[in-house]
């Protein structure tokens, strides 16, 4: 009997928009696909840093409610950045310990930026917190964080949808997830088009969408990317974008041997 094809995630940044990697990793669990391996940027190792450490999805809902800049950031000396995640390392740490990397359930690649190539570094071992804090921090407002000798920060500003790197894990068929979706062009005048084009830039950056066999993209164009008071909007805008992608998912998962059997 041959083995089937593994199944992988790609869970890009978002920074508030990630609870909705909640929603979309919710209906397919539900729905019975395998997620093999998963690899995740920013907001996507965040969110994907509980989930295969064996959060339920209840309890990242219940995470996820709690959040607030308060917990994440403190302002720090404005050498490399006017703020530092420790208080979000110390709440991962809080949540599920001081669990590494290679331990997880579920193999788990975090994705951050070495700040002096500006290349993608992929970070498959030592301590998930420290890990997806930088993972998350962004360059020049948030302090890069030291790993290996190198400084690290934001993944999603080199490779912020990393399906590649999911296929590299050992994934055959690569479902990535989008929160990237950029604001009209049309919308805000100037200063509307500057921060559609940055997001634009971040979106496609590292190529995400070439790796990618299917793409879930939840309707978050004009969506705050810094209220988490949102956080069940976004879920729930997860959840339909998910939905909506199963018919394809389905039948292309078929296609590749994979047969889903949902769960109740």
């Amino acid at each position: 009997m041959h083995e089937r094809k593994k199944v992988g995630v790609a869970l890009s940044g978002g920074v508030a928009r990630g609870a909705a990697h909640i929603g979309v990793l919710e209906v397919l669990t539900q729905a019975g696909i395998p997620i093999d391996y998963l690899a995740g940027a920013s907001a996507g190792a965040m969110v994907g840093a509980s989930f295969c450490a064996g959060v339920g999805i209840e309890r990242m809902l219940e995470m996820s409610d709690q959040v607030n800049w308060l917990k994440l950031a403190t302002l720090t000396w404005p050498r490399h950045g006017v703020l530092s995640f420790a208080p979000l390392e110390n709440q991962i740490l809080d949540s599920l310990g001081d669990i590494h990397i290679e331990d997880l359930l579920i193999p788990m690649a975090v994705v951050a930026t070495d700040l002096a190539t500006f290349r993608t570094v992929v970070i498959r071992e030592g301590c998930l917190a420290r890990a997806v804090r930088a993972s998350c921090s962004v360059p020049g407002i948030v302090t890069p964080v030291e790993i290996d000798g190198r400084m690290l920060a934001d993944g999603g500003a080199s490779n912020n949808m990393p399906a590649q790197i999911t296929r590299d894990m050992g994934a055959e068929y690569v479902i990535g997830v989008d929160l990237f979706q950029p604001s009209p062009f049309h919308k805000g005048g100037p200063v509307g088009g500057t921060i559609t084009m940055i997001e634009r830039f971040v979106e496609m950056s590292g190529g995400g969408f070439e790796g990618a066999d299917y793409v879930i993209t939840p309707k978050l164009s004009g969506k705050s990317y810094l209220r988490f008071s949102q956080s069940r909007k976004m879920v729930e805008l997860g959840r339909e974008a998910a939905r909506a992608a199963l018919p394809d998912l389905r039948r292309e998962l078929a296609e590749c041997g994979i047969t889903c059997r949902e769960v109740h």
